[in-house]
């Protein structure tokens, strides 16, 4: 039986459960606290877009639209994330039979991956499962939603075309949910991440491809206009949940990188 393990634990989260565990604690009890909407809070999403930093820097922003799945029925949750360390056409997918984390591991969906291989023509080149944009997702996802299965995509040069055809077959099926990975701006001041950052978050808001383009520096910009693409052609649309950057939680404001959450949810 073939194994996705771990490739960044320890290094952009926690290798001890205890302190995974504990992060998302105090991470839910800010949003208990002081999320004054109950609203959102209650919302089902079919889609979210978080970001993939270290959980010191990022994980509140990804918590919230992650703890939002847990609201739903869904048996499998699709990840979706750019390539860092292996240059690659295309996507690849995962064909592992599980995905490991310090929290115990989730079986992977390997009648879907089947199904996505041969439907999309989508290849598995194991490499570029070294990936921590997906990986970061999964101890959130085995909180959540302990029993659902999971699907790990990998893309490098890629239409985003392409893969909003994939999403859109996967939102078919409203047992499926997707997570779209992405950072936002890198190294920039405070005030020129913000402005590039607006950009990113405007687009998303108003599913705007075209305005994706008009600046957004967003390493996952790819599967963030395929998710824009295949929300519109399904019906859904987006809502914002939190916006931050480094230096919320580093103080230095003179390079910092952007992190987003969005949720879609059935218009």
């Amino acid at each position: 039986m073939s194994t996705r393990e771990t490739s960044v634990a320890g290094q952009f989260y926690p290798a001890d459960p205890n302190e995974i565990e504990a992060m998302f604690e105090h991470y839910n009890k800010i949003l208990d606290e002081h999320i004054k909407d109950n609203d959102i809070l209650q919302l089902k999403p079919r889609a979210v877009i978080v970001p993939h930093a270290g959980y010191v820097y990022s994980g509140f922003t990804a918590n919230i639209a992650l703890r939002l799945l847990g609201n739903t029925d869904c048996k499998r949750v699709v990840v979706i994330g750019p390539s860092h360390r292996v240059a690659l056409r295309g996507t690849s997918i995962s064909e592992y039979d599980s995905y490991e984390t310090p929290l115990g591991s989730l079986p992977v969906d390997k009648a879907l991956v089947s199904e996505l291989k041969e439907r999309f023509g989508l290849m598995f080149m194991p490499e570029a499962h070294q990936e921590h944009s997906t990986e970061v997702q999964i101890p959130f996802i085995k909180t959540y939603e302990p029993d659902v299965s999971v699907v790990e995509l990998v893309y490098g040069d890629e239409y985003p075309a392409n893969l909003a055809e994939v999403i859109e077959y996967l939102l078919e099926d409203p047992d499926t949910a997707v997570v779209i990975s992405t950072d936002l701006s890198h190294y920039y001041d405070i005030k020129k991440a913000n402005s590039l950052d607006n950009i990113c978050l405007n687009a998303v808001k108003k599913l705007s491809t075209v305005e994706l383009h008009q600046g957004c520096e967003a390493c996952g910009k790819i599967g963030v206009e395929a998710m824009l693409t295949a929300a519109k052609k399904s019906g859904l649309k987006s809502i914002l949940l939190d916006y931050r950057t480094s230096a919320d939680a580093s103080g230095d404001e003179s390079q910092v990188v952007g992190y987003m959450s969005a949720a879609f949810i059935p218009n």
